[in-house]
C-alpha cells in the first residue's frame, strides 16, 4: 500500500496544475486511491459511482462513490476538486447522504486530503468531526495501520468503529493540550499554582497576571529542552553508528592537496543531516563529499543523488541547496541548527531516490 500511495502522491505533484475539475480529480487521484484499497472500481457490486441517496423530499440526490460490503453500502465518498478546500459546507452535504443510507463511514476528499467520518456521537447521524484524516502531501504523517483497515481484505465495521472512538478521543486530547501549551487557560494556571509551594497564598487576579506568562515560559523551556535532548540522542546514535567510516570524512580546518577546506560547520551539518535521516536510511548512506564551491551531502555516496549541498565558504552568507523539486533551490540560513527546518524536504529527496531504485 505504501508504494502505491507514493505513486499517487507523485502524480499529484506532477499533474496538480493540469487537473482543473472535480471529474478530473476523481479520475486522476480518487479512483486510484479506491483501487489501492483493493476495490474493483469497474465492479458495480463493489463500487457504484453516482450512487443515488434519496434525501426526504429530495429524490435522486447522488453521492460520488458508494463502496459495498455484503450487498450493503458501507463507505460513502464525496469528492471535490483538488483545488477546493474541504470545509463545513462540503461536510454538511456528506452529512445528508450519510443519514439517508445504511453506510456507517463517510469520506470527504479533494483527492489530496481524505477525511473519514462515522456516527459515534449519535446513531445514524454523521459526526461533525472526522476521526481520521490523511494528506497525500504529508506521507510521513500517515498512519498506514489505520488506513489499511478500510481495505477490502481487512474491512471490519465493528473493529473500525471501536478504533475510531479511540482516535477521536486521542485527537481531542491532543487539541486540548496544544491549546493549553500555546495559551494556558486560567484553569490550567490555577492548577499549577495549587501544586506550587506558595505558603497558602490565594490565587488572586494579581497572582494570575503574574503567573500566567511564567507558566507559558516554563512550558516553552520544557519543550525546547526535550527537543534538544531528542536531537542530541539522535546525533550520539548516528555518531556511534558511523564510527567505522568517520576516518573517511575530511578533518575540520585541514586542507587537502586540492586546496579544499572542510570546516567544522560542514561536519556539524553533515551530522545533523544524518540525525534527520537516521530513521529513514542507514547512517552510512548519508555521505559527505567536499568541493571548492560547495560541500555535497550524497545518498549512498552517489554524485548523481545529492541530498543537499552546503554553501558554507562564506561564513556570513551561508545557504543550503535542496533537490526535492525539479531543480536545485538555494535557501539562505544563519546557523547549522536551521537545517532541522528542512527535515521533511530532505526526507522527500531520499524517498525519491529510494522509489527510483525500487522501480528499477
Amino acid at each position: 500500500m505504501k508504494d502505491a500511495l507514493k505513486k499517487i502522491a507523485e502524480r499529484i505533484e506532477k499533474t496538480f496544475d493540469r487537473i482543473e475539475t472535480e471529474e478530473a480529480t476523481k479520475n486522476a487521484f480518487v479512483m486510484p486511491f479506491i483501487q489501492l484499497l483493493g476495490y474493483d472500481i469497474f465492479d458495480p457490486e463493489e463500487v457504484i459511482p453516482e450512487f443515488t441517496a434519496d434525501l426526504g423530499i429530495k429524490k435522486g440526490e447522488k453521492v460520488d462513490y458508494a463502496i459495498f460490503h455484503d450487498g450493503e453500502p458501507a463507505i460513502l465518498i464525496e469528492c471535490k476538486s483538488c483545488h477546493c478546500e474541504l470545509c463545513v459546507d462540503n461536510e454538511s452535504q456528506l452529512f445528508r447522504y450519510f443519514h439517508a443510507t445504511r453506510a456507517r463511514f463517510g469520506v470527504l476528499t479533494n483527492g489530496i486530503v481524505y477525511k473519514f467520518f462515522t456516527d459515534l456521537d449519535e446513531a445514524n447521524k454523521m459526526d461533525t468531526r472526522p476521526f481520521l484524516e490523511i494528506n497525500l502531501r504529508e506521507l510521513d504523517k500517515i498512519d498506514f495501520g489505520e488506513l489499511v483497515k478500510f481495505s477490502k481484505s481487512n474491512f471490519d465495521e465493528a473493529s473500525i468503529r471501536n478504533r475510531a472512538d479511540v482516535l477521536k478521543c486521542a485527537t481531542s486530547i491532543r487539541n486540548v493540550l496544544k491549546e493549553e501549551l500555546a495559551n494556558p487557560s486560567e484553569e490550567f494556571v490555577r492548577m499549577v499554582f495549587r501544586k506550587m509551594d506558595c505558603g497558602g497564598s490565594s490565587f488572586t487576579e494579581k497572582v494570575r497576571e503574574k503567573i500566567t506568562p511564567l507558566v507559558k515560559s516554563a512550558i516553552d523551556t520544557i519543550i525546547n529542552d526535550q527537543v534538544k535532548s531528542h536531537l542530541n540522542n539522535a546525533l550520539n546514535t548516528t555518531e556511534a553508528k558511523s564510527e567505522e567510516i568517520a576516518a573517511a570524512a575530511a578533518p575540520p580546518a585541514e586542507e587537502s592537496s586540492g586546496g579544499i577546506t572542510t570546516t567544522q560547520d560542514e561536519v556539524d551539518a553533515h551530522n545533523i543531516i544524518r540525525a534527520i535521516l537516521c530513521q529513514t536510511i542507514p547512517v552510512e548512506d548519508v555521505a559527505m563529499r567536499d568541493a571548492k564551491s560547495y560541500c555535497a551531502i550524497l545518498y549512498q555516496n552517489n554524485n548523481r543523488k545529492p541530498i543537499c549541498r552546503l554553501y558554507f565558504n562564506n561564513p556570513e552568507r551561508k545557504s543550503i541547496g535542496l533537490f526535492d523539486g525539479n531543480a536545485e533551490e538555494k535557501i539562505a540560513i544563519q546557523t547549522t541548527a536551521e537545517l532541522y527546518q528542512f527535515a521533511d524536504r530532505l526526507k522527500n529527496t531520499v524517498f525519491g531516490y529510494m522509489q527510483l531504485k525500487h522501480e528499477a
